[in-house]
């Protein structure tokens, strides 16, 4: 009996995440004007898409998961951690003091080996800024 191959270890990559926002406006200008990802396309008011490097972050209203309860406010659905040059990292924390966006917790040197950076989205999301060092 030969033992059968699973499709999904095809799979190399993440492609695109949807983040099912609660403030559209609010979430377009944190990741389009404070992150400053470029817009990649627009396809309705209710789905708006960022590239990041080789990636799609895409911005959605509940649509297929409209039945779902909500996750409660002030609670993070999800952590985003976006890499950049080490140099960087306490640049990004004086970019999003400037665009007084709340920092949960400041640049600092973590065990592991990375420099970390965390703030929220306007939907309480965690996003972490982080760089090998």
């Amino acid at each position: 009996m030969s033992e059968q191959v699973s499709p999904f270890k095809s799979i190399r990559a993440v492609d695109y995440t949807i983040i099912f926002v609660r403030d559209m406006a609010a979430m377009r200008r944190f990741y389009g004007e404070v992150l400053e990802f470029p817009l990649e396309r627009q396809l309705s008011a209710g789905w708006i898409e960022y590239r990041v490097g080789s990636n799609i972050l895409a911005l959605a209203d509940r649509s297929r998961t409209a039945n779902d309860a909500p996750v409660p406010r002030g609670t993070a659905a999800l952590q985003l951690a976006f890499r950049v040059p080490q140099a960087l990292v306490d640049q990004c924390a004086a970019v999003f003091e400037t665009q007084r966006v709340p920092i949960v917790e400041p640049p600092k040197n973590q065990i592991w080996g990375h420099r970390t950076l965390f703030v929220r989205d306007p939907d309480g999301n965690l996003v972490e800024i982080y760089a090998d060092i």
